[in-house]
């Protein structure tokens, strides 16, 4: 087998393919510039409507995998409980869709700034399985297909012109993450104490599996859940960097139009 086949974080198929998903992503908003919003929502939710579709057929590949089965036997192996679409990608990929449509600001902040920071960070840090195969297999495809598509889907909503970030939503949006990462917790206890699946750790907010960057956080804080508060100064100040380039595009282009309006009354 070819060794260009094989994924692994900054080789060189994982650069063409990451390179690849922002060129579609800048060809799509130029080819839907003029296009309404409804329009633009509209194919980014199918987009991510038909993914999920691919989503479940991920996961059933899964369960006949045997190699995935013994790769992951320390986290219990593969257990339909632990496939639930509870991850932070998954949890993206559901929502984007309804923030695209809807238009709730709330929806829209939560999606645009958590969607590619967590697509992002499954893809330059993959769980086990996942790491070093060929991307030829149903589980390559389908865990980096779906982490893409997330990647691409979220920012999508602001490169299209359907939110542009502002530093009011910063402080809701890292509460909504951490709320909704509590409560996510609360089902991994749930699944564990009940024998559902006495493994669960979705958001990895139980245990590390591993992740460098977790790690690093339970040294600091080496209590389930509370390791991951870190997370949140990191994640809201991505938000305000974030912010502020798209504040400070906004107003570089203002200028310009401003001159170019002002050279034609000239």
């Amino acid at each position: 087998m070819s060794s260009f086949l094989i994924m692994y974080p900054f080789g060189t198929l994982f650069n063409i393919l990451f390179f690849a998903s922002l060129l579609i992503l800048a060809a799509a908003s130029i080819l839907l510039k003029n296009k309404s919003d409804h329009t633009k929502a509209l194919v980014i939710s199918v987009v991510c409507w038909i993914t999920l579709i691919c989503f479940f057929a991920y996961k059933y590949a899964l369960s006949v995998d045997a190699e995935f089965d013994v790769l992951t036997s320390d986290m219990g192996g593969f257990n339909w409980w632990g496939e639930l679409p509870l991850q932070l990608c998954n949890i993206n990929l559901l929502l984007v869709p309804v923030a695209a449509l809807t238009k709730k600001r709330s929806l829209l902040s939560f999606c645009f700034f958590i969607g590619p920071l967590g697509a992002l960070m499954a893809l330059v840090m993959p769980g086990t399985g996942f790491d070093g195969f060929s991307i030829l297999l149903p589980r390559m495809i389908g865990y980096y297909g779906t982490h893409y598509v997330v990647l691409i889907a979220s920012l999508a909503l602001g490169t299209f012109g359907l939110y542009r970030p502002r530093l009011r939503d910063v402080p809701l949006m890292v509460a909504t993450l951490f709320i909704v990462a509590l409560a996510v917790f609360g089902i991994n206890m749930l699944l564990r104490t009940s024998g559902l699946h006495p493994k669960a750790n979705y958001f990895f907010s139980v245990e590390t599996e591993g992740n460098p960057l977790l790690e690093l956080f339970h040294s600091w804080i080496p209590i389930p859940f509370l390791y991951m508060l870190p997370a949140t100064v990191i994640v809201a100040v991505y938000a305000a960097l974030v912010t502020f380039v798209f504040n400070a595009a906004d107003t570089l282009k203002a200028k310009i139009n401003g001159e170019n309006k002002a050279k034609l009354k000239l």
